[in-house]
């Protein structure tokens, strides 16, 4: 290579490398961007809540010394509120969902036993399209994806499937680093997959693209 062409060739990777770099750092304040745009808001919030939290006390206080309501009743009347509004909260998809309690995966040790190479042509890897929370252990792991739009639920690919799942062989990607719902789930009393484990009889709905949706939509009714 003469030296003209090995000049080319080292100001074409320089360019290369510098145009990356250029990539990266606009990527990097992106996020850097979006997430000072998310701070500002949490943080507008966080006072706004503290003002209303203000108003609502000093309005208790000043009805409960006026007789005018009960402790006792309040209290009963919040718990009742909190549970329909945690509902609400759940169907709308809103806030941040995470495992609880938070557990290490790592010592868990209720895996169930269950011969999944012998069966996944009946009950098409179903439990891989069941979605749930990942737990803060896999989200500093950084190995387990996430739904970026729900956070911190396990993402899914268009079909349903979890994402770690290899569309060949129908095996996990991250076996050794699956988060714990995978570990502990237990199929076998699952009628959404199972009309019979043990006769080996899945539920003819595992066959649907839209399986889950259509399982719920029928229980509901």
């Amino acid at each position: 290579m003469s030296q003209a062409s090995t000049q080319k060739y080292e100001d074409a990777q320089t360019e290369t490398i510098t145009t990356t770099q250029q990539r990266w750092e606009d990527l990097r304040q992106q996020i850097a961007d979006g997430l000072h745009s998310t701070h500002c808001r949490a943080n507008s919030n966080t006072t706004k809540t503290l003002e209303t939290a203000s108003f609502l006390y000093a309005l208790i206080e000043l009805l409960s010394e006026s007789d005018l309501i009960s402790v006792e009743a309040l209290d009963e009347r919040k718990r009742q509120v909190i549970k329909r509004l945690k509902r609400r909260y759940e169907d709308d998809r809103m806030g941040v969902l995470l495992q609880n309690p938070q557990l290490d995966k790592y010592s868990f040790d209720r895996t169930a036993q269950i011969d999944c190479e012998n069966r996944v042509h009946l009950c098409k890897t179903s439990c891989c399209r069941l979605p749930f929370a990942l737990s803060e252990q896999d989200l500093e792991e950084r190995v387990v994806h996430w739904n970026l739009a729900i956070p911190y639920m396990i993402e899914q690919r268009e079909d349903g499937y979890c994402v770690h799942v290899d569309k060949c062989t129908q095996a996990c990607s991250i076996y050794e680093q699956r988060p714990m719902p995978c570990r502990g789930y237990d199929c076998r009393n699952d009628k959404r997959i199972w009309l019979d484990f043990e006769n080996r009889i899945p539920n003819p709905a595992v066959e649907r693209s839209d399986w889950l949706q259509f399982i719920s939509e029928n229980s509901a009714e």
